[in-house]
């Protein structure tokens, strides 16, 4: 991979690069982060908007200043911090540890076509002792979202109101080890640990579903391919294209969904751990009816994208 020369200040960070769709900025990639070591710095997507510039994330709110933006974040992987913030210790609870580790930009390669923007990255895991954990090799990828679905009570063409994010990653381990949650340590519900979407607190009228349930409690580690996360002004359909895991999910506290690597158990990696999530980023309230229908589109062109590292493999 050729090293990129873009180093556009930004927010937040030292070295960003903009993603485009038709033309339209979308997201902000920071990929030299200036964070404290207790967030544990990684690269990350913020500012997130729709097409018609409204923002779908938050960076370093109050409430959790280790949430940032979109990003790839796990609590415990061989036993440093990728996360941020506190380590959850079984019969001690949350406790600040000198574990947090980093993950360091390598390399781009510039990838994008059909109106649509992206790269595939190389990074480094690194531990709070300077030791490789893993190495990724990560594909982002952004493109217009073509078909119909309602949203706001209207029937819309949709490439004039929704863009898809599609995030894949190909994990691989220096040695063998585990990945682990919190709720693989005690804590009920708190398997959160994988691809992590935190959207704004004060969006107005914040619901989930699936096909199947609605509501926090009745989501919140379900087995379904897509999640839908709305508010009046915004809506995300989150698509697992390959590997399903169970979906982590907030929203009386925050909104913020993921899928969850380590539900309840550690997830056991030998060589090479492979996931890709598609989020459709649309404009506006959307039902259920046009989630799905978005949803199973942005499934279908993830079967037909261009081949990444992380593939559709689990």
């Amino acid at each position: 991979m050729d090293e990129t020369t873009v180093r556009e200040p930004r927010e937040g960070g030292r070295a960003a690069r903009e993603l485009l769709v038709a033309g339209t900025p979308v997201a902000s990639y920071v990929w030299e982060p200036d964070l404290p070591a207790t967030d544990s710095p990684r690269p990350y997507l913020h500012p997130v908007r729709t097409l018609a510039g409204t923002p779908v994330t938050e960076f370093r709110p109050d409430d959790h200043v280790h949430h940032l933006g979109v990003s790839l974040a796990v609590s415990d992987v061989g036993a440093v911090n990728f996360w941020g913030g506190r380590t959850f210790v079984r019969d001690q609870g949350a406790t600040w540890l000198d574990d947090h580790g980093h993950q360091r930009h390598d390399a781009f390669e510039d990838l994008g076509e059909g109106g649509g923007d992206g790269f595939r990255e190389a990074l480094t895991w690194i531990g709070p002792d300077g030791a490789t954990v893993a190495r990724e090799e990560r594909t982002v990828l952004t493109r217009p979202v073509t078909g119909t679905a309602r949203a706001g009570g209207t029937e819309a063409r949709e490439q004039a109101g929704a863009w898809a994010l599609d995030f894949s990653f190909a994990l691989t381990v220096k040695e063998p080890l585990e990945i682990k949650s919190s709720a693989c340590k005690g804590r009920p519900g708190a398997g959160y640990g994988g691809f992590f979407w935190r959207a704004p607190k004060r969006s107005a009228d914040i619901a989930v579903f699936t096909a199947e349930a609605e509501g926090e409690a009745d989501v919140h580690g379900s087995l379904t391919p897509w999640l839908a996360l709305v508010s009046d002004a915004w809506s995300l359909v989150f698509v697992q294209a390959g590997a399903v895991d169970p979906w982590f999910v907030r929203v009386a506290e925050y909104p913020g969904v993921g899928p969850a690597l380590a539900w309840d158990r550690p997830l056991a990696v030998a060589d090479t751990l492979r996931r890709r999530v598609v989020t459709v980023v649309a404009d506006g309230r959307l039902d259920r009816a046009a989630a799905a229908k978005l949803a199973a589109e942005a499934a279908g062109e993830a079967t037909g994208a261009p081949a990444d590292p992380a593939g559709a493999a689990p």
